[in-house]
C-alpha cells in the first residue's frame, strides 16, 4: 500500500498507550486529515521501559504493547482507514542489561559467543559491568555476593557464569569470568563498551557488520515485506560507524519506502547525499523560532541577563567550556578509549608521541568540532568535511603547546588509510556527536538562561534571528519530504510553551517585570540570577492557573535542569540543599502568580497566541511534511521529558474554548489544505518575506497560487488560493474549505 505524505502524527507508546490505544485513535486521525501514524519503538524493551529505546530483542514485537498480533491488527486497521504506519527503529544500540539475551550469551561465552561481534565491546579485556553499589571486594567481604548454579548473584543481579567455573571462592569465580563487576562510579572512565552518549545502560551495536545489520532488522524487514509498514525513522544516525553505508544497505532493502533520519543540522550544515526522504525536522523548528523572535526585544533581554548574571552571552564559548568539563566527567571513558586508539596510530607511524600530548590534541580537536560529526569512511571523504577538519585543526592549534600530535591525528582522520587510522577516525566521529549533545543540549543550554526559546535541540542562541533572504534560501534548499517538527519526545519545551518564551522578545518589559517581581520574593535570597531567570521562564512556559499539578511539574523540571547545568548540583553527586532553594523559589513564583492578577503575565500569555497561530501556519506552509506530536493538535504547554510524555487526553485534543480550540481548528484547516493541494506542496517552491510584524508565504505552480499572510501584531491571518480565501481570521470569523473544495461552514476564531 502506498499512502501520499500529507502529515504525520507522532504517538509515544508505553505508559498506558499500546497498539489497542493506537487503533482506537485511527478514526480521529483520519477525520483530522493525518496520512501517517508515526510510532515510537515497538520492539521488546527492558521491563518497565517508559520509552522503548532500551531494546533487548529487536526480533520481537513487545508483548507489553500487544505483541505481533496486536501490531498486525493495528497496521491492517490503519490500512483500512487509509493511513500508513511509520516505525521508529534503533540501530545504534540495545540495552546493556541482563534482560538482553544476546548480551547474556556474550557474558557466558565471551569471544566464543555467536553474538560476540554484535556488540561494540573491547573484547581484548574483561567486559566491565558497573552495576554494583560498592566495590566488588567490599561486597564480597560482607557476604553479599554468592555463587549459585550457573550464575553469580548480588541482590537482584544474576550474572551468568562461564560454564564450569562455579567452584571456588567468590573472588576466584569472579576472576575466571569474561566480565568484571565493578562499582557504578567506575563507569566514568572504566567501561569497555560504546555507549549511547553517556548512558552506560545502552550498548552500541556493530551494524556496519552485515550479519549484525540483518539480525537487527530481521523483524522490520518482515513487517515491510508484509506491507504493514509504510515508513521508517532511524534514531541517532550519527552514532553509527558508517551512516552512509548503513543507509545504502537499508535503502537497498526497503526500496521505495521513505526513510527519515534523526540528524541535527548545525549552522549552515547540509544533509549528506544519503538515500533518505529527509531529516526528522529539528532544523525547521529552529528556523521558525528565529523568524518569530523579535530582534530588539531579544537584545533587551540578553543585555539585562548579562548585567544581572555577570555572564557572557557567547553560547559557543559556553559550549566549548562545557565540552572540556564533559570530557573530564561524563565522557571520560570515551576520552581514554580515543587516547588508546591514538597511541596505536602514533606507534604505527613511529611518531614517538606520549599519551599526554595525544590527550591534549584529542581534547583540542573535539572542542572545536562545531557540529555532531563528519562522515569520513573507507576511501570516502566529503569536500565539506575535509574543509571543516582543516578549519578545526587550525583553531585547535591555538590550544596546544606542540602541534605534532594534533597534526598527526588530523592527518589520520583526513587520510584514514591504515586499520589504526580507520579505528581512530570511526570512534572520533562517534564521540563528537555524543560530546556536542552532552555539552550543548544537556549542559550549556541549561546555563545560558537569557532566552530559553533558543536553548533547544538544534538551535543556536548565538544566531537568534534570520533575515528574509536567508529564510527564503533555506526554504528553497529543503526537500519537500523532510519532516517538519515543532515538538517531539526530545524537545526541551513543547511548541506552545516555546511560543510563550518567544513572546518575551515581543514584550520584553513584561518579561522583565516578572523577573524583577520574582527577585523581590523572600525565596529568591541566595538563588543565582541565572537560576531565577530559568525558573521564571519555565513557569511561564507551562503556566495554567487551573492546573493542580503545576507545582510538582515545575519542581521536577527545575531539579532536572539544575543537574543538567552541573553548576550547583549534578546527577552523580546531587546537592539537594542547593536544589531546594531553587525549588522553593519556583513554588513561590507560582503561588505569587496565582494570588495576583499580573498584567505582565497576562500580556505574555496573550502575546503568545498569535505566535502559536503563526507557528502552525509556517509549519504547514514551508517545504516539508508537518509532524504533529501527540497532544499538539491543540495547545500543549510542556517541558522536557518526562513532562512532555504525560498521559494524553486523546478525547480532548481539540481543546475547550479558547486558544486550544482555535489552534485545533487552524490545524484541521491546514491539514485540509495540504490534502486538497497535495501535488502543489510536493512540488512547488516557496517564496518568503517577513519582518517583525508580518509573515508572507507563497507556494505556487503553473495553475495554483497559494499565499499565507500573518500579522504578528494583531494575530490576524489569511490563507488564499488563487485569490480566494481558504481560511481567514479577525474579520467575521473563519471560513475554510474541506477536501472536496466545498465550504465546511463558518467558525468564529477571534
Amino acid at each position: 500500500m502506498t499512502v501520499d505524505l500529507i502529515a504525520t502524527y507522532r504517538l509515544q507508546l508505553r505508559n498506558g498507550v499500546d497498539f489497542a490505544t493506537a487503533r482506537s485513535l485511527l478514526p480521529m486521525l483520519r477525520e483530522l486529515g493525518i496520512s501517517h501514524l508515526y510510532l515510537s519503538p515497538i520492539f521488546t524493551a527492558t521491563e518497565g521501559s517508559t520509552h522503548g529505546y532500551d531494546i533487548i530483542d529487536p526480533t520481537e514485537i513487545d508483548p507489553v504493547l500487544g505483541g505481533e498480533e496486536g501490531f498486525r491488527d493495528l497496521a491492517l486497521a490503519a490500512r483500512d482507514a487509509g493511513l500508513g504506519v511509520i516505525l521508529d527503529i534503533v540501530p545504534n544500540h540495545t540495552a546493556f542489561s541482563l534482560e538482553n539475551p544476546w548480551l547474556r550469551d556474550v557474558l557466558r561465552h565471551g569471544a566464543q559467543s555467536a553474538y560476540a561481534d554484535f556488540f561494540d565491546i573491547d573484547m581484548s579485556q574483561r567486559i566491565v559491568l558497573p552495576w554494583l553499589s560498592a566495590p566488588f571486594a567490599e561486597l564480597a567481604e560482607k557476604g553479599e555476593i554468592r555463587v549459585g548454579g550457573d550464575a553469580m548473584q548480588i541482590g537482584d543481579l544474576s550474572v551468568p557464569l562461564v560454564p564450569g567455573t562455579g567452584d571456588g571462592t567468590v573472588e576466584d569465580v569472579h576472576e575466571a569470568q569474561h566480565w568484571s563487576l565493578t562499582h557504578w562510579r567506575y563507569e566514568r572512565d572504566g567501561i569497555t563498551h560504546r555507549r549511547f552518549f553517556s548512558v552506560t545502560g545502552l550498548i552500541g551495536m556493530r551494524v556496519e557488520d552485515r550479519a549484525v545489520f540483518e539480525a537487527m532488522h530481521a523483524k522490520l524487514f518482515e513487517l515491510l515485506d508484509a506491507g504493514l509498514v509504510q515508513g521508517v525513522r532511524v534514531d541517532h544516525i550519527d552514532g553509527l560507524a558508517d551512516p552512509a553505508l548503513y543507509l545504502e544497505r537499508l535503502a537497498d532493502r526497503v526500496g521505495d519506502v521513505p526513510v527519515w533520519v534523526e540528524k541535527i543540522l548545525a549552522g549552515d550544515e547540509t544533509l549528506p547525499d544519503w538515500a533518505v526522504a529527509g531529516t526528522t525536522g529539528y532544523e525547521a523548528a529552529r528556523q521558525i523560532v528565529r523568524v518569530l523572535t523579535h530582534p530588539e526585544g531579544h537584545a533587551r533581554l540578553v543585555e539585562r541577563w548579562c548585567r544581572e548574571t555577570g555572564m557572557s552571552a557567547d553560547f559557543e564559548a559556553a559550549v566549548k567550556m562545557a565540552k572540556r568539563e564533559v570530557l573530564g566527567g561524563e565522557l571520560a571513558a570515551e576520552l581514554h578509549q580515543l587516547i588508546a586508539l591514538a597511541e596505536a596510530v602514533s606507534e604505527a607511524r613511529a611518531a614517538e608521541l606520549g599519551p599526554e600530548s595525544l590527550r591534549e590534541a584529542i581534547i583540542a580537536l573535539l572542542k572545536h568540532v562545531p557540529r555532531y560529526r563528519t562522515y569520513f569512511a573507507d576511501d570516502y571523504g566529503r569536500t565539506e568535511d575535509v574543509r571543516l577538519m582543516e578549519e578545526v585543526a587550525e583553531e585547535a592549534g591555538e590550544d596546544v603547546p606542540d602541534r605534532r600530535a594534533l597534526d598527526l591525528l588530523t592527518d589520520a582522520i583526513l587520510s584514514h588509510d591504515t586499520p589504526e587510522e580507520k579505528a581512530f577516525t570511526t570512534r572520533f566521529q562517534q564521540v563528537t556527536g555524543a560530546l556536542i549533545a552532552k555539552a550543548h543540549e544537556d549542559t550549556a543550554a541549561f546555563r545560558q538562561t537569557a532566552y530559553l526559546a533558543l536553548c533547544e535541540v538544534g538551535c543556536d542562541p548565538d544566531e537568534p534571528t534570520i533575515g528574509a533572504d536567508d529564510m527564503r534560501a533555506w526554504c528553497r534548499s529543503r526537500v519537500p519530504t523532510a519532516l517538519t517538527l515543532t515538538s517531539s519526545h526530545d524537545t526541551k519545551r513543547s511548541e506552545d510553551a516555546r511560543m510563550r518564551l518567544v513572546a518575551m522578545s515581543h514584550a520584553p518589559e513584561a518579561a522583565l517585570d516578572l523577573i524583577e517581581r520574582a527577585a523581590r520574593l523572600p525565596e529568591a535570597d541566595g538563588v543565582a540570577a541565572r537560576d531565577l531567570w530559568y525558573a521564571v521562564q519555565a513557569a511561564l512556559g507551562i503556566w495554567d492557573e487551573d492546573a493542580e499539578d503545576l507545582e510538582i511539574r515545575l519542581s521536577d523540571h527545575l531539579c532536572k535542569a539544575l543537574r543538567e547545568a552541573k553548576i550547583i548540583t549534578k546527577w552523580t553527586d546531587p546537592d539537594e540543599e542547593a536544589e531546594e532553594s531553587v525549588l522553593r523559589l519556583g513554588a513561590a513564583i507560582l503561588a505569587d502568580w496565582k494570588a495576583s492578577s499580573l498584567g505582565s503575565l497576562l500580556t505574555l500569555v496573550t502575546r503568545a497566541e498569535p505566535l502559536i497561530a503563526a507557528q502552525v501556519i509556517m509549519k504547514f506552509m514551508i517545504p516539508g511534511v508537518p509532524d504533529i506530536y501527540q497532544s499538539c493538535v491543540g495547545t500543549d504547554f510542556s517541558l522536557t521529558d518526562p513532562d512532555n510524555r504525560r498521559p494524553v487526553d486523546f478525547e480532548g485534543l481539540g481543546g475547550a474554548d479558547g486558544v486550544g480550540s482555535r489552534k485545533a481548528a487552524l490545524t484541521h484547516d491546514m491539514l485540509a489544505l495540504r490534502r486538497a493541494y497535495a501535488d502543489l506542496f510536493a512540488t512547488a517552491g516557496c517564496d518568503w518575506s517577513h519582518d517583525v510584524d508580518r509573515i508572507h508565504i507563497v507556494r505556487a505552480d503553473e495553475g495554483t497560487r497559494m499565499s499565507a499572510d500573518m500579522s504578528l501584531a494583531d494575530g490576524n491571518w489569511r490563507i488564499s488560493v488563487n485569490g480566494e480565501p481558504w481560511a481567514t481570521s479577525g474579520q467575521e470569523g473563519v471560513a475554510s474549505r474541506a477536501d472536496d473544495g466545498k465550504r465546511r461552514g463558518a467558525r468564529t476564531v477571534p
